[in-house]
């Protein structure tokens, strides 16, 4: 009675589409053995339909609380859900090792389905973050069973979101490791640690050598999060086999992909729907004013995955939409529906001035800007793409950019709103005393009031010999930042930081070249930023061409204006 009533009001709270059915019965904990002996523990959500398709749901988090509700309600859709806990977690047996046996367990359980007296022949998958990596774990391999796949917040491979710009994610990585931890504890001990503000992760965060944050963080050594450390290079023989984009052009099945501008995994993502375009596939994508684990991308997901289900496993009547749909933010911007991605625009470079300008047009001939920076007080992250939905997206930057270790070059106010839309990349010229470094640029939009919102960032790290000084002593450091969708308004500044990193979000750059996970000594050292015509560093936006003239409609109020009427706006 209280699962029925949960899942009315979550339904009719997130407006979805009507039931098909009332009765869902549960059975859980079903024993799935898979071909080493290891049982996975598995709940199946039964319809009162016995031949309708089912939805797999694999993941490390467990399978009540949240992800009961969702098998209900994916249940009264009318499908069979099968919810199932990856190895060593949720109780199923053996060992959580990340991505390593998702594969063989998927394909495993894929043959336990097609043996099962429901089954139909037919099924879909469905998962945000590390439920989406299983699933490209198996596409490849699963043949025309399956007939969809709804991917959120996730991508094809972890590693490059792991070491971006081959830094390291700690924060991401070491708030992950935790998180697992914590699902080992009992609910009372968790919600203390929560309301103590997770001083052992802090403290982890903080520390070096890194090879011992893990046990500073849980209070044990975590196998996966010592070999990450250790195999960090691109190289790395470690990651051939828990990456799977090298198999896309195989996945035959739909494929809807759904992120958040400030999401951990969104270039990624976007590069897995480059590939799936270019292998003669039409993905949908969504892309939304989401963080990783933030309420209004659950609502999407949800309601947008359905509706990808229902067209490509259901057998239901589907929308007219255009492949891509976007969320442009600031002042008049909304939803928008694209052709492709990235949409049509021109590369204009914004370069950095003298006395802290921004223009569209290069520097003349200036003194370069410099600045100390400190591993041991490193410059701290602000917002942005982080695991933890409450501190992620966009934050006030203004305190960050009064610290002596952060240099900022800021517009004119504009005289017209300036849209941007797609890729966007940093050149930076910088002169280094020390060989090891890395180079931080965040674009802001200044509003009216002088507040400093980010919209986007990115961080390279360097070290010889990969990068080579020319005669004066500069490095060129090209920097990509996150994607964006954003309109600058009339009267707002854009506005370019520049420094030496953004822990914890990046493990800080010791300055020695010592090996990631059990560097300990730190080194300051001096460095400058050139702008003048030989070096000139500039950051280069996608200026979207007039959207009147685009093959693409404004939408109004989170409605296009083609398609979704008579449907709620997206959150």
């Amino acid at each position: 009675m209280l699962a029925a009533l949960a899942t009315r009001v979550a339904a009719a709270v997130l407006h979805l589409p009507p039931r098909r059915t009332h009765r869902v019965r549960l059975t859980r904990d079903i024993p799935v053995r898979v071909r080493d002996g290891v049982s996975l523990r598995t709940d199946h959500h039964a319809p009162d339909r016995t031949t309708a398709p089912t939805v797999l749901i694999r993941t490390p988090y467990g399978r009540g609380g949240p992800m009961r509700l969702l098998g209900r309600l994916i249940g009264e859709r009318g499908y069979h859900v099968v919810i199932q806990s990856c190895r060593g977690t949720g109780g199923s047996g053996g060992q959580f090792d990340p991505l390593v046996h998702e594969r063989d367990d998927g394909l495993d359980t894929l043959d336990w389905l097609r043996r099962q007296p429901w089954w139909n022949g037919t099924f879909g998958m469905f998962g945000a973050s590390y439920q989406g990596f299983v699933q490209w774990a198996v596409a490849a391999d699963a043949a025309a069973d399956l007939r969809a796949m709804v991917a959120v917040v996730t991508a094809s491979g972890t590693r490059d979101s792991m070491y971006p710009g081959e830094s390291f994610a700690l924060d991401t990585v070491l708030t992950w490791v935790e998180l697992l931890q914590a699902q080992t504890v009992g609910w009372l001990a968790r919600q203390w640690e929560l309301r103590r503000g997770q001083p052992r992760l802090a403290a982890g965060l903080s520390h070096l050598p890194l090879a011992e944050a893990d046990r500073v963080a849980t209070g044990m050594t975590v196998p996966f999060f010592q070999e990450w450390l250790r195999h960090h290079t691109p190289d790395a023989a470690y990651w051939q086999a828990r990456v799977f984009g090298d198999r896309l052009a195989e996945v035959h099945a739909p494929v809807a992909m759904i992120g958040g501008w400030h999401d951990i995994f969104l270039p990624a993502q976007l590069r897995d729907f480059a590939a799936l375009r270019d292998a003669g596939a039409v993905p949908r994508l969504i892309v939304g004013p989401w963080t990783h684990g933030s309420p209004g991308l659950f609502a999407a997901a949800l309601r947008d995955g359905l509706d990808w289900l229902d067209e490509h496993l259901g057998g239901y009547p589907g929308r007219a939409r255009a492949p891509v749909r976007v969320h442009v933010g600031g002042s008049g911007g909304g939803w928008r529906e694209l052709p492709d991605w990235p949409p049509p625009a021109t590369p204009t470079p914004w370069y950095l001035h003298p006395r802290g300008g921004l223009r569209p047009a290069p520097s003349p001939a200036s003194a370069p800007d410099g600045f100390w920076y400190d591993p041991g007080d490193p410059t701290p992250s602000v917002g942005g793409p982080l695991l933890v939905a409450q501190q992620a997206g966009p934050v006030d930057n203004r305190h960050v950019e009064a610290r002596p270790d952060v240099l900022t070059w800021t517009s004119a106010a504009l005289p017209a709103a300036v849209e941007v839309i797609g890729p966007v990349e940093a050149e930076v010229f910088v002169r280094s005393e020390l060989p090891y470094l890395d180079v931080f640029v965040r674009l802001c939009d200044v509003d009216r009031r002088g507040r400093s919102w980010n919209i986007c960032d990115g961080l390279v790290r360097v070290s010889p010999p990969a990068f080579a000084a020319n005669p004066t002593g500069a490095v060129r450091v090209a920097v990509p930042l996150w994607p964006v969708a954003h309109r600058f308004a009339a009267g707002h500044r854009l506005r370019v930081q520049v420094c030496g990193g953004a822990h914890p979000r990046y493990a800080r750059n010791p300055g020695t070249g010592e090996p990631l996970g059990t560097a300990t000594a730190l080194q300051a050292g001096w460095r400058e930023i050139l702008h003048d015509p030989q070096h000139p560093s500039a950051l280069v936006l996608p200026i979207a061409r007039d959207v009147s003239s685009e093959s693409y409609a404004r939408t109004s109020g989170g409605r296009p204006t083609s398609s979704w009427q008579g449907r709620p706006p997206l959150p």
